[in-house]
């Protein structure tokens, strides 16, 4: 038998800070955009919400107890965005530097870092990565006030709802959606982690992306294939895209995936690629071509 013994050396552990903040804008093509870092993020407030107890009563005694569906929601504060969170903002630039609001907000993903500590190495014990899929921000408020002898800089915040996104069957267990996704750097493989962070802030060959739960989960359970992507081809003579049938590559186009040939194009068209789970990309891939219609 084992007796419980409470705040042992190295065991007194807490979370604090927020950094390395990262956005991944979705596209009309159902997928997330390149990320780009987010600077002077200063709050994430993790919202969860639901799970709510709901009794049903019968024999004059609870029959069964119902949680309703859990969400994930966040408040993110920051002295600033990156332009590409205009979108997700409700703005548009109606020409450099000229812009206007109340329009159609992008939803988008993002990422960022919490601090693990302990009484023993600080702040630098670890880390854990959040990963939020599906997120919308409601409009900000930000207050300019004048300039005084005790200057402030003006904050700005958003309170973000999201949409689960799928994760899938895992060993045998279906799991539901998630928004969600957090990965413990004192618990996993320090390479596979590398990998992770690689794949979620580039490298000198590969453009920043954000990977889905499937993939995150294949990386860490040492199932992952590294494929190269090959470029689609165009018929200008036809208007027809050929989509290259490449093992553990996902094309899509405007959110839809695509198999075979798509078209007749009739406008310039956008063609993306994802890895499919248990697949990621090499440094050398390019996940993106503008056929330019003619």
């Amino acid at each position: 038998m084992t007796k419980l013994k409470w705040d042992q050396i190295g065991q007194r552990r807490y979370e604090t800070g927020v950094d390395r903040g990262a956005l991944f804008v979705l596209g009309l093509d159902g997928a997330y955009q390149d990320g780009v870092a987010w600077n002077g993020l200063t709050t994430v407030t993790e919202s969860p919400s639901g799970a709510e107890s709901n009794k049903q009563y019968a024999d004059n005694q609870v029959y069964v107890n119902l949680k309703s569906a859990e969400e994930f929601g966040a408040t993110i504060e920051a002295f600033t965005y990156p332009d590409e969170f205009g979108v997700c903002n409700g703005e548009a630039e109606l020409t450099p530097g000229i812009n206007i609001g109340q329009q159609h907000r992008r939803s988008f993903g993002f990422s960022y870092r919490s601090l693990i500590g302990n009484d023993t190495a600080g702040t630098d014990f670890g880390y854990k990565l959040h990963l939020v899929y599906g997120a919308d921000a409601a409009p900000s408020e930000k207050a300019n006030a004048t300039v005084n002898d005790s200057p402030e800089a003006a904050t700005m915040s958003w309170e973000v709802t999201t949409t689960p996104t799928s994760v899938g069957t895992i060993n045998g267990v279906e799991y539901k959606p998630t928004a969600h996704l957090t990965i413990d750097s004192t618990k996993v493989d320090p390479a596979k982690l590398q990998a992770l962070e690689d794949i979620l802030y580039g490298t000198a060959g590969a453009d920043p992306r954000l990977p889905l739960p499937g993939e995150v989960y294949a990386l860490f359970s040492g199932a992952v294939t590294e494929v190269e992507t090959v470029a689609p081809t165009y018929d200008a003579a036809t208007d027809i895209v050929t989509i290259p049938a490449t093992v553990g590559v996902v094309y899509m186009v405007n959110g839809e995936q695509v198999t075979g040939t798509y078209g007749p194009i009739t406008e310039d068209t956008v063609v993306t690629a994802r890895p499919a789970d248990g697949y990621e990309f090499t440094n050398t891939s390019d996940t993106d071509w503008t056929i330019n219609y003619s």
